[in-house]
């Protein structure tokens, strides 16, 4: 336990797998028509010299009306890569400070028989969680657990041994299940 929970935090790697995460959920798509790629201006629009104007050798210059963009954005990738090893050790950093500020609750395993909202929104109000914004971690991908909680504003599910630092930083409160508590502890505590 002490080993997840009780670490001394990196607040530097916490903010390196925050970026890296903020930065892989951006598109990079943005993209401006520089002046190779807008159409026409083949034709030098008038001689070099002898008008008594500035000479100009294509109409999609940026200068010209319908030109290129100089500076345009072009399509890139965003991505920053983080170790495995910074990636843990932010993870066991947020939630230290979780443990430390007393935000980590430790609930027994539920499922329910069929997906009901109300049923997990009448659990959060007992755990006195209603309009609080957590994080719930569960052993395994329960699906009848996820459907029911999903439309439920604030509330964010995720499997145990695959939440990022972004979602416990994110979350005010984080609830675990007991079985995805030992799931944390067997992928972070190495």
């Amino acid at each position: 336990m002490s080993k997840v929970f009780g670490v001394e935090p990196n607040d530097h790697a916490i903010w390196l797998a925050v970026t890296s995460e903020q930065a892989h959920q951006r598109q990079g798509t943005a993209a401006a028509k520089n002046r190779s790629a807008v159409s026409g201006g083949g034709k030098k629009p008038w001689r070099q010299k002898g008008r008594g104007v500035a000479r100009a050798g294509s109409t999609r210059s940026p200068l010209w009306r319908g030109g290129g963009r100089v500076f345009g954005p072009s399509p890139r990738q965003y991505k920053k890569k983080t170790t495995r090893k910074m990636n843990q050790l932010a993870r066991r950093s947020a939630l230290s400070y979780k443990a430390k500020a007393e935000k980590i609750q430790i609930v027994e395993d539920f499922t329910f028989e069929s997906p009901k909202t109300r049923q997990m929104a009448t659990m959060l109000e007992k755990l006195k969680l209603a309009g609080v914004k957590t994080l719930l971690l569960v052993a395994a991908n329960d699906h009848t657990v996820w459907l029911s909680g999903r439309n439920i504003p604030l509330l964010y599910i995720r499997e145990a041994a695959n939440f990022s630092t972004y979602d416990v930083m994110n979350a005010d409160v984080v609830l675990i299940q007991k079985t995805g508590l030992t799931k944390i502890e067997e992928v972070l505590a190495k």
